[in-house]
Protein backbone atom coordinates (compact mmCIF):
# COMPACT_ATOMS: atom_id res chain seq x y z
CA UNK A 1 0.00 0.00 0.00
CA UNK A 2 0.84 3.81 -0.44
CA UNK A 3 0.12 6.43 1.83
CA UNK A 4 -3.13 7.07 0.52
CA UNK A 5 -4.27 3.27 0.76
CA UNK A 6 -3.38 3.20 4.08
CA UNK A 7 -5.42 6.68 5.21
CA UNK A 8 -8.12 4.88 3.11
CA UNK A 9 -7.83 1.63 5.29
CA UNK A 10 -8.67 4.00 8.76
CA UNK A 11 -11.27 6.02 6.66
CA UNK A 12 -13.07 3.77 5.61
CA UNK A 13 -13.22 1.64 9.08
CA UNK A 14 -14.16 4.89 10.73
CA UNK A 15 -16.33 5.05 7.73
CA UNK A 16 -19.18 7.90 8.83
CA UNK A 17 -22.12 6.30 7.12
CA UNK A 18 -21.49 3.40 9.36
CA UNK A 19 -20.86 4.64 12.78
CA UNK A 20 -23.06 7.81 12.66
CA UNK A 21 -25.94 5.55 10.67
CA UNK A 22 -26.39 2.65 12.73
CA UNK A 23 -26.36 4.58 16.31
CA UNK A 24 -28.41 7.44 14.80
CA UNK A 25 -31.45 5.92 16.33
CA UNK A 26 -29.67 5.72 19.67
CA UNK A 27 -28.45 9.65 19.51
CA UNK A 28 -32.32 10.48 18.97
CA UNK A 29 -33.42 9.15 22.32
CA UNK A 30 -30.18 9.88 24.43
CA UNK A 31 -29.48 13.37 24.29
CA UNK A 32 -31.15 14.40 20.87
CA UNK A 33 -30.14 16.40 18.17
CA UNK A 34 -27.79 18.91 19.92
CA UNK A 35 -25.82 16.02 22.77
CA UNK A 36 -25.23 14.27 18.43
CA UNK A 37 -23.83 17.52 17.16
CA UNK A 38 -22.15 19.26 19.72
CA UNK A 39 -21.02 15.70 21.45
CA UNK A 40 -19.65 15.07 17.71
CA UNK A 41 -17.55 18.34 17.70
CA UNK A 42 -16.26 17.40 21.43
CA UNK A 43 -15.67 14.21 20.81
CA UNK A 44 -13.58 14.49 17.67
CA UNK A 45 -10.97 16.82 19.39
CA UNK A 46 -10.67 14.31 22.14
CA UNK A 47 -9.84 11.44 19.80
CA UNK A 48 -7.46 13.53 17.76
CA UNK A 49 -5.54 13.70 20.81
CA UNK A 50 -5.71 9.76 21.31
CA UNK A 51 -5.10 9.37 17.46
CA UNK A 52 -1.84 12.34 17.55
CA UNK A 53 -0.21 10.59 20.45
CA UNK A 54 -1.11 6.76 19.12
CA UNK A 55 0.48 8.09 15.78
CA UNK A 56 3.58 9.39 17.11
CA UNK A 57 4.03 5.79 19.12
CA UNK A 58 3.46 4.25 15.48
CA UNK A 59 6.01 6.16 13.71
CA UNK A 60 8.34 4.44 16.25
CA UNK A 61 6.92 0.79 16.32
CA UNK A 62 5.34 0.33 12.41
CA UNK A 63 4.75 -3.23 12.61
CA UNK A 64 1.83 -5.20 12.33
CA UNK A 65 0.95 -6.16 15.76
CA UNK A 66 0.59 -2.33 16.43
CA UNK A 67 -0.15 -2.10 19.71
CA UNK A 68 0.67 -4.85 21.26
CA UNK A 69 3.94 -4.82 20.34
CA UNK A 70 4.50 -1.28 21.22
CA UNK A 71 3.20 -1.80 24.80
CA UNK A 72 5.75 -5.12 24.64
CA UNK A 73 8.43 -2.86 23.77
CA UNK A 74 7.96 0.28 26.03
CA UNK A 75 6.23 -1.87 29.09
CA UNK A 76 7.28 -5.31 28.71
CA UNK A 77 5.54 -8.23 27.62
CA UNK A 78 2.89 -8.70 30.20
CA UNK A 79 1.95 -5.25 29.17
CA UNK A 80 1.91 -6.19 25.23
CA UNK A 81 -0.06 -9.49 26.51
CA UNK A 82 -2.92 -7.65 28.09
CA UNK A 83 -2.65 -4.81 25.39
CA UNK A 84 -3.35 -7.52 22.85
CA UNK A 85 -6.25 -8.90 24.38
CA UNK A 86 -7.96 -5.37 24.26
CA UNK A 87 -7.28 -4.97 20.79
CA UNK A 88 -8.48 -8.17 20.03
CA UNK A 89 -11.81 -7.52 21.66
CA UNK A 90 -12.17 -4.15 20.31
CA UNK A 91 -11.60 -5.39 16.59
CA UNK A 92 -13.57 -8.14 17.18
CA UNK A 93 -16.60 -5.96 18.57
CA UNK A 94 -15.87 -3.46 15.89
CA UNK A 95 -16.54 -5.91 13.31
CA UNK A 96 -19.90 -7.63 14.75
CA UNK A 97 -21.37 -3.71 15.40
CA UNK A 98 -20.38 -2.38 11.84
CA UNK A 99 -21.75 -6.20 10.26
CA UNK A 100 -25.12 -6.26 12.51
CA UNK A 101 -25.61 -2.75 11.38
CA UNK A 102 -25.17 -3.50 8.00
CA UNK A 103 -27.79 -6.29 8.56
CA UNK A 104 -30.16 -3.88 9.58
CA UNK A 105 -30.07 -1.25 6.71
CA UNK A 106 -30.35 -4.16 4.44
CA UNK A 107 -33.03 -5.76 6.35
CA UNK A 108 -35.10 -1.73 5.70
CA UNK A 109 -33.96 -1.86 2.07
CA UNK A 110 -35.69 -5.11 1.86
CA UNK A 111 -38.58 -3.97 3.89
CA UNK A 112 -39.02 -0.82 1.22
CA UNK A 113 -38.26 -3.37 -1.76
CA UNK A 114 -39.77 -6.49 -1.45
CA UNK A 115 -42.00 -5.68 2.02
CA UNK A 116 -39.75 -8.36 3.81
CA UNK A 117 -40.16 -8.30 7.47
CA UNK A 118 -36.63 -7.65 9.23
CA UNK A 119 -36.85 -10.22 12.31
CA UNK A 120 -34.63 -11.03 14.78
CA UNK A 121 -33.75 -14.25 13.31
CA UNK A 122 -34.00 -12.64 9.72
CA UNK A 123 -31.52 -9.76 10.66
CA UNK A 124 -28.91 -12.55 11.62
CA UNK A 125 -29.02 -14.91 8.59
CA UNK A 126 -28.35 -11.45 7.13
CA UNK A 127 -25.45 -10.97 9.53
CA UNK A 128 -24.58 -14.33 8.55
CA UNK A 129 -24.34 -13.90 4.99
CA UNK A 130 -22.80 -10.62 4.77
CA UNK A 131 -20.20 -12.43 7.15
CA UNK A 132 -19.26 -14.44 4.69
CA UNK A 133 -19.33 -12.61 1.84
CA UNK A 134 -16.29 -10.27 3.56
CA UNK A 135 -14.23 -13.49 4.49
CA UNK A 136 -14.45 -14.59 0.36
CA UNK A 137 -13.45 -10.83 -0.51
CA UNK A 138 -10.37 -10.85 2.00
CA UNK A 139 -8.97 -14.39 1.12
CA UNK A 140 -8.19 -12.87 -2.49
CA UNK A 141 -5.31 -10.94 -1.01
CA UNK A 142 -4.75 -7.56 0.04
CA UNK A 143 -4.15 -6.24 -3.28
CA UNK A 144 -7.67 -6.02 -3.12
CA UNK A 145 -8.82 -5.05 0.05
CA UNK A 146 -6.11 -1.92 -0.89
CA UNK A 147 -8.48 -1.17 -4.14
CA UNK A 148 -11.65 -1.58 -2.70
CA UNK A 149 -10.23 0.62 0.35
CA UNK A 150 -9.24 3.63 -2.11
CA UNK A 151 -12.88 3.00 -3.65
CA UNK A 152 -14.57 3.36 -0.25
CA UNK A 153 -12.57 7.02 0.60
CA UNK A 154 -14.38 8.09 -2.87
CA UNK A 155 -18.13 6.36 -2.19
CA UNK A 156 -18.03 7.84 1.31
CA UNK A 157 -17.17 11.25 0.06
CA UNK A 158 -19.46 11.38 -2.49
CA UNK A 159 -22.14 9.85 -0.93
CA UNK A 160 -22.15 12.22 1.98
CA UNK A 161 -22.61 14.98 -0.71
CA UNK A 162 -25.56 12.96 -2.51
CA UNK A 163 -27.21 12.34 1.05
CA UNK A 164 -26.96 15.59 2.48
CA UNK A 165 -27.23 17.54 -0.88
CA UNK A 166 -30.80 15.47 -1.58
CA UNK A 167 -32.39 16.17 2.04
CA UNK A 168 -31.20 19.84 1.86
CA UNK A 169 -33.15 20.27 -1.67
CA UNK A 170 -35.75 17.86 -2.29
CA UNK A 171 -38.02 18.31 0.59
CA UNK A 172 -40.35 21.74 1.56
CA UNK A 173 -39.97 21.64 5.28
CA UNK A 174 -36.91 21.61 7.30
CA UNK A 175 -36.35 22.01 11.09
CA UNK A 176 -35.00 24.63 12.78
CA UNK A 177 -31.29 25.60 13.52
CA UNK A 178 -32.79 26.07 17.25
CA UNK A 179 -33.92 22.23 16.99
CA UNK A 180 -31.33 20.97 15.73
CA UNK A 181 -28.36 22.56 17.24
CA UNK A 182 -30.39 22.59 20.63
CA UNK A 183 -33.12 19.79 20.82
CA UNK A 184 -32.66 17.52 24.15
CA UNK A 185 -34.53 14.45 24.11
CA UNK A 186 -34.65 11.68 26.61
CA UNK A 187 -36.41 8.54 26.06
CA UNK A 188 -33.74 6.42 28.13
CA UNK A 189 -35.63 6.18 31.57
CA UNK A 190 -33.10 8.02 33.70
CA UNK A 191 -33.87 11.07 35.22
CA UNK A 192 -30.28 12.80 35.28
CA UNK A 193 -30.02 14.84 31.63
CA UNK A 194 -26.19 15.29 32.50
CA UNK A 195 -26.00 11.54 32.29
CA UNK A 196 -28.23 10.96 29.33
CA UNK A 197 -25.49 13.36 27.86
CA UNK A 198 -22.54 11.67 28.21
CA UNK A 199 -24.36 8.09 27.30
CA UNK A 200 -25.21 9.87 24.19
CA UNK A 201 -21.23 10.52 23.33
CA UNK A 202 -21.18 6.48 22.41
CA UNK A 203 -22.68 7.69 18.13
CA UNK A 204 -19.43 9.60 17.75
CA UNK A 205 -17.21 7.78 19.91
CA UNK A 206 -18.30 4.30 18.24
CA UNK A 207 -17.80 5.91 15.25
CA UNK A 208 -14.41 7.43 15.76
CA UNK A 209 -13.01 3.58 16.26
CA UNK A 210 -10.82 1.40 14.59
CA UNK A 211 -8.09 3.76 13.23
CA UNK A 212 -5.35 1.63 14.52
CA UNK A 213 -5.75 -0.22 11.07
CA UNK A 214 -3.05 1.99 9.32
CA UNK A 215 -1.17 0.85 12.41
CA UNK A 216 -1.74 -2.85 11.84
CA UNK A 217 -0.87 -2.70 8.11
CA UNK A 218 2.59 -0.98 8.17
CA UNK A 219 4.05 -3.69 7.70
CA UNK A 220 2.39 -3.63 4.08
CA UNK A 221 2.47 0.54 4.05
CA UNK A 222 5.48 2.02 1.77
CA UNK A 223 7.54 4.47 4.55
CA UNK A 224 4.94 3.48 7.16
CA UNK A 225 7.25 5.49 9.73
CA UNK A 226 5.35 8.23 8.41
CA UNK A 227 2.18 7.12 6.57
CA UNK A 228 0.99 4.86 8.75
CA UNK A 229 0.98 7.72 11.00
CA UNK A 230 -0.32 10.34 9.14
CA UNK A 231 -2.79 7.96 7.70
CA UNK A 232 -4.03 7.69 11.50
CA UNK A 233 -4.47 11.43 12.07
CA UNK A 234 -5.46 12.25 8.86
CA UNK A 235 -8.76 9.54 8.65
CA UNK A 236 -9.68 11.08 12.19
CA UNK A 237 -9.86 14.73 11.16
CA UNK A 238 -11.54 13.86 7.80
CA UNK A 239 -14.38 11.87 9.25
CA UNK A 240 -14.71 14.32 12.12
CA UNK A 241 -15.24 17.34 8.99
CA UNK A 242 -17.75 14.82 6.64
CA UNK A 243 -19.22 13.55 9.69
CA UNK A 244 -20.85 16.44 11.11
CA UNK A 245 -21.44 17.81 7.83
CA UNK A 246 -23.84 14.10 7.59
CA UNK A 247 -25.34 14.60 10.91
CA UNK A 248 -26.77 18.26 10.62
CA UNK A 249 -27.97 17.36 6.93
CA UNK A 250 -29.47 14.15 8.48
CA UNK A 251 -31.20 16.65 11.60
CA UNK A 252 -32.59 19.29 9.72
CA UNK A 253 -34.12 16.54 7.19
CA UNK A 254 -36.30 15.15 9.89
CA UNK A 255 -40.41 15.72 9.04
CA UNK A 256 -41.67 13.67 11.96
CA UNK A 257 -39.39 12.79 15.29
CA UNK A 258 -41.72 10.93 17.31
CA UNK A 259 -42.32 8.28 14.00
CA UNK A 260 -38.88 8.76 12.92
CA UNK A 261 -37.48 7.38 16.46
CA UNK A 262 -40.10 4.53 16.87
CA UNK A 263 -39.35 3.64 13.01
CA UNK A 264 -36.40 0.67 13.84
CA UNK A 265 -34.06 2.65 11.50
CA UNK A 266 -34.76 6.17 11.59
CA UNK A 267 -32.22 7.37 9.22
CA UNK A 268 -34.52 5.09 6.14
CA UNK A 269 -37.56 6.51 7.41
CA UNK A 270 -36.01 10.10 7.17
CA UNK A 271 -35.14 9.34 3.57
CA UNK A 272 -38.65 8.28 2.89
CA UNK A 273 -40.60 11.23 4.65
CA UNK A 274 -38.46 13.29 3.15
CA UNK A 275 -37.55 12.01 -0.63
CA UNK A 276 -40.43 9.60 -0.74
CA UNK A 277 -39.87 5.65 -1.47
CA UNK A 278 -37.76 5.63 -4.70
CA UNK A 279 -34.82 8.10 -3.37
CA UNK A 280 -35.21 6.43 -0.13
CA UNK A 281 -34.57 3.30 -1.45
CA UNK A 282 -31.04 4.80 -3.68
CA UNK A 283 -29.46 6.30 -0.48
CA UNK A 284 -30.28 3.37 1.47
CA UNK A 285 -28.17 1.53 -1.19
CA UNK A 286 -25.64 4.31 -0.84
CA UNK A 287 -24.98 3.64 3.06
CA UNK A 288 -25.55 -0.15 3.08
CA UNK A 289 -22.12 -0.24 0.48
CA UNK A 290 -20.24 1.94 2.21
CA UNK A 291 -20.87 -0.04 5.48
CA UNK A 292 -19.49 -3.21 3.69
CA UNK A 293 -16.78 -1.15 2.60
CA UNK A 294 -16.23 -0.34 6.23
CA UNK A 295 -17.03 -3.99 7.28
CA UNK A 296 -14.18 -5.24 4.69
CA UNK A 297 -12.17 -2.95 5.90
CA UNK A 298 -12.41 -3.67 9.46
CA UNK A 299 -12.09 -7.35 8.42
CA UNK A 300 -8.39 -7.23 7.08
CA UNK A 301 -7.45 -5.15 10.29
CA UNK A 302 -8.81 -7.64 12.89
CA UNK A 303 -7.56 -10.48 10.45
CA UNK A 304 -4.07 -8.94 10.43
CA UNK A 305 -4.22 -8.78 14.20
CA UNK A 306 -5.54 -12.28 14.95
CA UNK A 307 -2.08 -13.40 12.46
CA UNK A 308 0.17 -11.19 14.65
CA UNK A 309 -0.52 -11.78 17.48
CA UNK A 310 -0.52 -15.65 16.60
CA UNK A 311 2.95 -14.95 15.08
CA UNK A 312 3.86 -14.25 18.67
CA UNK A 313 2.14 -16.60 20.25
CA UNK A 314 0.08 -15.23 22.47
CA UNK A 315 -3.44 -16.96 21.12
CA UNK A 316 -4.88 -20.58 21.82
CA UNK A 317 -4.27 -23.01 18.61
CA UNK A 318 -1.33 -20.02 17.66
CA UNK A 319 0.01 -22.42 15.03
CA UNK A 320 -3.39 -22.67 12.99
CA UNK A 321 -4.27 -18.86 13.24
CA UNK A 322 -0.63 -17.55 11.88
CA UNK A 323 -1.16 -20.01 8.87
CA UNK A 324 -0.49 -18.37 5.11
CA UNK A 325 -1.95 -19.04 1.68
CA UNK A 326 0.81 -20.40 -0.08
CA UNK A 327 -0.68 -18.36 -2.93
CA UNK A 328 -1.84 -14.44 -1.99
CA UNK A 329 -0.01 -14.91 1.47
CA UNK A 330 -3.30 -13.89 3.20
CA UNK A 331 -3.81 -15.68 7.13
CA UNK A 332 -6.77 -17.80 6.03
CA UNK A 333 -7.80 -19.66 9.31
CA UNK A 334 -7.24 -15.98 10.71
CA UNK A 335 -9.50 -14.42 8.47
CA UNK A 336 -12.38 -17.14 9.41
CA UNK A 337 -11.63 -16.74 13.13
CA UNK A 338 -12.65 -12.72 12.89
CA UNK A 339 -15.96 -13.61 11.05
CA UNK A 340 -16.49 -16.61 14.10
CA UNK A 341 -16.28 -14.68 16.60
CA UNK A 342 -18.22 -11.45 15.36
CA UNK A 343 -21.05 -14.24 14.92
CA UNK A 344 -21.21 -15.56 18.38
CA UNK A 345 -20.93 -12.13 20.06
CA UNK A 346 -23.91 -11.08 17.53
CA UNK A 347 -26.34 -14.13 19.19
CA UNK A 348 -27.77 -12.00 22.06
CA UNK A 349 -29.77 -10.25 19.29
CA UNK A 350 -31.90 -13.13 18.96
CA UNK A 351 -33.18 -12.06 22.87
CA UNK A 352 -32.37 -8.82 23.65
CA UNK A 353 -33.47 -5.23 22.33
CA UNK A 354 -29.85 -3.53 23.91
CA UNK A 355 -27.95 -6.24 22.15
CA UNK A 356 -26.54 -4.20 19.16
CA UNK A 357 -25.85 -0.87 21.62
CA UNK A 358 -24.34 -3.34 23.63
CA UNK A 359 -22.17 -4.82 21.08
CA UNK A 360 -20.99 -0.92 20.13
CA UNK A 361 -19.86 -0.67 23.77
CA UNK A 362 -17.91 -3.65 23.70
CA UNK A 363 -15.89 -2.06 20.55
CA UNK A 364 -15.12 0.90 22.31
CA UNK A 365 -14.09 -0.88 26.02
CA UNK A 366 -12.34 -2.78 24.34
CA UNK A 367 -10.32 -0.75 21.54
CA UNK A 368 -10.10 2.18 23.31
CA UNK A 369 -7.36 0.89 26.59
CA UNK A 370 -5.90 -0.90 23.84
CA UNK A 371 -5.44 2.91 22.41
CA UNK A 372 -3.70 4.16 25.64
CA UNK A 373 -2.17 1.89 26.98
CA UNK A 374 1.00 2.22 24.64
CA UNK A 375 0.58 6.40 24.77
CA UNK A 376 0.61 5.92 28.35
CA UNK A 377 4.24 3.74 28.62
CA UNK A 378 5.76 6.37 26.11
CA UNK A 379 4.97 9.29 28.48
CA UNK A 380 6.01 7.00 31.78
CA UNK A 381 9.47 6.16 29.37
CA UNK A 382 9.95 9.80 28.90
CA UNK A 383 13.60 10.66 27.13
CA UNK A 384 13.89 6.79 26.85
CA UNK A 385 11.51 6.62 24.19
CA UNK A 386 13.11 6.77 20.96
CA UNK A 387 10.73 9.03 18.70
CA UNK A 388 10.34 8.37 15.18
CA UNK A 389 9.93 11.09 12.42
CA UNK A 390 6.73 11.69 12.71
CA UNK A 391 6.41 12.95 16.29
CA UNK A 392 4.38 15.91 18.58
CA UNK A 393 7.74 17.91 19.69
CA UNK A 394 7.17 19.91 22.69
CA UNK A 395 3.37 18.95 22.39
CA UNK A 396 3.90 14.90 23.49
CA UNK A 397 3.42 15.33 27.15
CA UNK A 398 0.14 17.76 27.04
CA UNK A 399 -1.59 16.04 24.13
CA UNK A 400 -0.87 11.96 25.75
CA UNK A 401 -2.15 12.84 28.85
CA UNK A 402 -5.17 14.47 27.54
CA UNK A 403 -5.49 11.19 25.62
CA UNK A 404 -4.49 8.66 28.49
CA UNK A 405 -7.32 10.82 30.35
CA UNK A 406 -10.17 10.39 27.90
CA UNK A 407 -9.47 6.62 27.61
CA UNK A 408 -10.24 5.90 30.81
CA UNK A 409 -13.52 8.10 31.37
CA UNK A 410 -15.12 6.73 28.24
CA UNK A 411 -14.36 3.35 29.55
CA UNK A 412 -15.80 3.73 32.46
CA UNK A 413 -18.68 5.56 31.06
CA UNK A 414 -19.67 2.69 28.34
CA UNK A 415 -20.09 -0.20 30.88
CA UNK A 416 -22.70 1.65 32.65
CA UNK A 417 -26.28 0.86 32.46
CA UNK A 418 -28.31 2.90 29.02
CA UNK A 419 -30.87 2.02 29.95
CA UNK A 420 -33.82 1.94 33.06
CA UNK A 421 -35.00 0.32 34.31
CA UNK A 422 -32.18 -2.36 34.03
CA UNK A 423 -34.02 -6.21 32.85
CA UNK A 424 -32.46 -9.00 31.13
CA UNK A 425 -33.87 -7.56 28.04
CA UNK A 426 -31.92 -4.11 28.57
CA UNK A 427 -28.78 -5.51 30.68
CA UNK A 428 -25.94 -3.78 29.14
CA UNK A 429 -23.87 -7.25 28.75
CA UNK A 430 -20.35 -5.44 27.68
CA UNK A 431 -18.92 -5.26 30.67
CA UNK A 432 -19.45 -9.17 30.84
CA UNK A 433 -17.91 -9.24 27.67
CA UNK A 434 -15.11 -7.37 28.81
CA UNK A 435 -14.23 -9.21 32.29
CA UNK A 436 -14.93 -12.28 30.18
CA UNK A 437 -12.28 -11.26 27.80
CA UNK A 438 -9.40 -10.34 30.85
CA UNK A 439 -9.90 -13.60 33.11
CA UNK A 440 -9.39 -15.66 29.97
CA UNK A 441 -6.53 -13.66 29.24
CA UNK A 442 -5.19 -13.71 32.85
CA UNK A 443 -5.32 -17.58 33.26
CA UNK A 444 -4.00 -18.29 29.65
CA UNK A 445 -1.04 -15.78 30.46
CA UNK A 446 -0.70 -18.24 33.89
CA UNK A 447 -1.44 -21.12 32.47
CA UNK A 448 1.01 -20.49 29.00
CA UNK A 449 1.40 -17.01 27.79
CA UNK A 450 4.10 -16.49 29.96
CA UNK A 451 5.71 -18.82 28.38
CA UNK A 452 4.78 -18.86 25.08
CA UNK A 453 4.38 -15.33 24.31
CA UNK A 454 7.46 -13.30 23.05
CA UNK A 455 7.99 -10.48 20.55
CA UNK A 456 10.54 -10.72 18.23
CA UNK A 457 13.65 -8.60 18.03
CA UNK A 458 13.32 -6.92 14.58
CA UNK A 459 15.68 -6.05 12.32
CA UNK A 460 17.72 -9.01 12.83
CA UNK A 461 18.95 -11.06 9.74
CA UNK A 462 17.10 -13.78 11.26
CA UNK A 463 13.78 -11.44 11.69
CA UNK A 464 14.02 -9.66 7.88
CA UNK A 465 13.90 -12.91 6.21
CA UNK A 466 10.74 -14.06 8.80
CA UNK A 467 8.61 -10.97 8.39
CA UNK A 468 9.62 -11.38 4.40
CA UNK A 469 7.78 -14.60 4.27
CA UNK A 470 4.83 -13.63 6.86
CA UNK A 471 4.45 -10.26 5.04
CA UNK A 472 0.41 -10.46 4.10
Amino acid sequence: MGPFGNFALSFSIISVLSGCMTLFGFGLTTGGPAVMLWGWLFVGVMVLAVGAALAEVTSAYPVSGALYFMASKLGGQRWGYLTGWFNLLGLLGGMTGGCYGTALFAGAWLNLQFGFTPTPGRTLAIFAVILLLLATLNLFGVRLVSVLNAISVWWHLVGVVVIVGALALVPAHHQSPEFVFGEFTNATGWDNPLYVGLLGLLLAQYTFSGYDASAHLSEETLHAQVAAARGIVRSIFYSWLVGFVLLAGMLFAIQDYGGTVNSGVPPAQIFLDALGPAAAKALLLIVIVAQLFCANAGLASASRMVFAFSRDGALPFSATWRRLSSRTKTPVPAVWLAVAVPFALALPSLYSTTAYTAITSINVIGITPAYAIPIYLRLRAGKRFARGPWHLGSWSGIVGWIAVGWVAFVTVLFCLPQVSPVTVDTFNYAPLALGAVLVFAAVLWAIKGRRTYGIPEYGTEAERAQMEQDVV
